[in-house]
């Protein structure tokens, strides 16, 4: 299906064809989850992603155009969005894909390094600013910086084994924020059995 058949199956879906809705979803469903997926690691909420998505592409099919690129890209920009701002609400899942970054022991991959990125300003800081300040500093360094730990203790001006530790107690405090937000989420503020 090109482009121009995905933008005539939005233009029916803005008149209320349900078939074309059919037809779009089939087509794209699958692309829409990969996005989501490769930015939450977790598939409930990389599903709930793409249901948010194509609803909103039933309801507001309309707000395409052309000069957004193809129908393709708008979905993959559409769904991006969605992925992060459901990140930005959600601090477990924000903890949770920091600690599998962090886990990855310094060898961050492109796509991982533009997450990180993107969550800058608004996420990555606020899920540090839990941490004590040299911890916080040597783990930014290490994971968001890309510098080596050599680096970091030169920086720093602190022995290895200083900010080697200062790396290992941030992570394990990034860990029981996590834990925290699991017990909070899970008992939903009554303590759990055997807690």
């Amino acid at each position: 299906m090109d482009n121009q058949e995905s933008i005539q199956l939005l233009e029916n879906i803005a008149s209320g064809s349900r078939v074309a809705f059919n037809i779009f979803y089939e087509k794209y469903i699958s692309f829409v989850y990969q996005i989501a997926l490769s930015i939450i690691q977790d598939q409930s909420e990389a599903e709930d992603v793409c249901h948010d998505v194509f609803l909103e592409v039933f309801q507001k099919a309309e707000q395409y155009s052309k000069t957004k690129g193809s129908v393709k890209t708008w979905l993959a920009v559409k769904t991006k969005s969605r992925a992060i701002d459901r990140i930005r609400k959600n601090k477990y899942l924000l903890v949770k894909r920091l600690e599998q970054l962090i886990e990855m022991n310094g060898k961050v991959n492109g796509a991982d390094l533009q997450f990180l990125q993107m969550f800058e300003q608004n996420l990555v800081f606020d899920a540090l600013n839990c941490l004590p300040k040299e911890q916080r500093e040597a783990i930014i360094r290490a994971y968001y910086r890309g510098e080596t730990h050599k680096e970091i203790a030169s920086t720093m001006k602190k022995p290895l084994g200083s900010v080697k530790s200062l790396i290992r107690y941030g992570i394990n405090n990034l860990r029981k924020q996590k834990d925290l937000i699991n017990w909070i989420d899970t008992s939903r503020g009554e303590k759990k059995s055997g807690a």
